[in-house]
């Protein structure tokens, strides 16, 4: 889960993506980078933090050009350390920057290759900075002085033959262009727009509509699994399916956590799939608990405040919000260590006892993933003078890991992993808890205008659409997943930033 965006411009387009990385800040809140291109030459400002902490005045100013690319990232494998912050950099061929969406299941076969037949050195553990040196090397095959856009597509091509997992991908080559792809499978979310200015048209590629919407442009279309697009830095746009075998599998958990919901994925609208969310759980209440007595619905926020709406709506109960939201806390299921997040919990929100006292009350959530949140919650709603705390879950039991690019923690870490309803409603202190059912949550995504027959839902049935994720993989990730090795990677990548500071 992190976010890119690229423009190509015809004026200085430094805060442009600063306002475009802003608004996809959701999206990763670990570290942010821009880099832009002017006369042959870069300038590149990355570092840990929020965007509006890591680009001061002075960054900006030195960000010139007409062309860039950045990025927001939170870290899927457990590091921290700035020297992974985002876009990385290769000097050959040409100078390529490149920012990246998504994990590869096959990054360990792809380092091993491009250090033993492309010789090429990999200076970090990210599988951003294998997968640009397989896009560069690829492209250095072509064997020309200056690309051209048939060489740019032939190089995606290649990368796709070689990178197996999900990823969305922009890449600033330095003179010459921005390209953007997205994985054969089209599992990351990526779009491109337009904006017609005096003098003349600039192109934007984004994780989501929203970025371009704030900035101005208009939505061309998304992605398909396995395309690329292509603009010269003169403002020529092209576009090519770069896949032998392209099968369209959007993660759907975008839906259900982590795009804003004004953004607009793949034809669908979040929002509305939201709402649809919250009519299929109340279906499903009203088919089970008929007799429910619940006096009010309120959400835990943000994500599932659209689904709530809507289910209390259709339960023809009160919706009320009961917690009040510190937004200066982030989310805590990218916080590592299961201490930190426990903390940040208390902090983040506070309960309105008024909306509590002496009532039944359906607490409404996007997802249960660890149940430490939820758990601490209930404990809150029973403190604030509740009679009854039920919980329902806008998405099924997330009983798996997640491989392509969203830091779901490994299986034991999972709540619902091997247990049913039942006994995840007593572990987390809910009177009794409802999960979406999946074959509801497909519809309620892909049932809108825009119909999508099938969705990566790998955390919900175990299903990994790219067909190579078997325990050997499981098993390597869940080492490198748990808390005890996040705690240790971050303690040693604090002790080298400190030493290189």
């Amino acid at each position: 889960m992190c976010g890119i965006v690229g423009i190509v411009g015809k004026s200085n387009v430094n805060q442009a993506l600063y306002d475009g990385l802003t608004v996809l800040q959701h999206r990763g809140q670990d570290a942010a980078g821009i880099v832009t291109s002017h006369d042959g030459r870069l300038f590149l400002r990355k570092d840990n933090g929020l965007v509006r902490d890591v680009f001061q005045q002075r960054h900006m100013q030195r960000l010139v050009g007409h062309m860039g690319i950045g990025h927001v990232r939170y870290p899927t494998a457990g590091s921290s350390s700035s020297a992974e912050a985002q876009p990385f950099y290769v000097n050959s061929p040409y100078g390529i920057t490149l920012a990246h969406n998504g994990n590869l299941t096959n990054v360990e076969q792809l380092a091993k290759e491009i250090y033993e037949s492309d010789l090429r050195h990999v200076n970090t553990n990210s599988d951003s900075e294998v997968l640009l040196n397989v896009f560069a090397h690829e492209l250095a095959q072509r064997g020309k002085l200056q690309p051209t856009e048939d060489d740019v597509f032939a190089a995606v091509s290649d990368v796709h033959k070689r990178c197996r997992g999900g990823y969305a991908v922009v890449a600033m080559i330095t003179g010459y262009g921005i390209v953007g792809f997205r994985d054969p499978n089209g599992i990351r979310p990526i779009v491109f727009g337009q904006r017609h200015t005096d003098e003349g048209v600039e192109y934007m590629i984004a994780s989501e509509s929203v970025s371009l919407d704030v900035l101005g442009f208009t939505l061309i279309r998304d992605l398909a699994p396995g395309e690329a697009v292509y603009i010269t830095e003169d403002g020529k746009l092209s576009t090519r399916q770069c896949a032998t075998n392209p099968h369209f599998s959007p993660c759907i958990f975008e839906h259900v956590y982590l795009a804003r919901p004004d953004s607009i994925m793949d034809g669908v609208s979040v929002y509305k799939a939201r709402l649809r969310m919250g009519e299929k759980l109340a279906e499903k209440i009203l088919r089970e608990r008929p007799d429910h007595d619940i006096d009010v619905v309120i959400p835990i926020p943000d994500t599932s405040r659209t689904s709530a709406l809507e289910l209390a709506n259709h339960l023809g109960v009160k919706f009320r919000e009961g917690f009040v939201k510190n937004r200066y806390i982030g989310r805590t299921f990218i916080m590592p260590g299961q201490a930190a997040r426990k903390k940040s919990v208390r902090q983040k929100l506070n309960a309105i006892e008024l909306e509590f006292r002496g009532k039944n009350v359906m607490l409404v959530d996007d997802s249960i993933v660890r149940g430490t949140t939820c758990k601490q919650i209930i404990q809150m709603a029973r403190e604030a003078g509740a009679k009854n705390v039920y919980f329902c879950s806008a998405a099924p039991a997330v009983r798996y890991p997640n491989v392509y690019g969203i830091d779901m923690p490994s299986a034991h870490e999972l709540i619902a992993h091997n247990r049913s309803t039942e006994e995840v409603a007593e572990l987390i202190g809910a009177d009794w808890l409802v999960y979406q059912d999946l074959h509801d949550l497909i519809e309620a995504v892909g049932g809108g205008k825009i119909k999508i027959e099938h969705f990566d839902c790998a955390v919900f049935d175990g299903k990994y659409v790219t067909g190579d994720v078997d325990e050997v993989y499981l098993n390597k990730i869940e080492q490198a997943r748990n808390d005890v090795s996040k705690v240790k990677s971050q303690a040693v990548s604090a002790i080298i930033d400190l030493y290189n500071n």
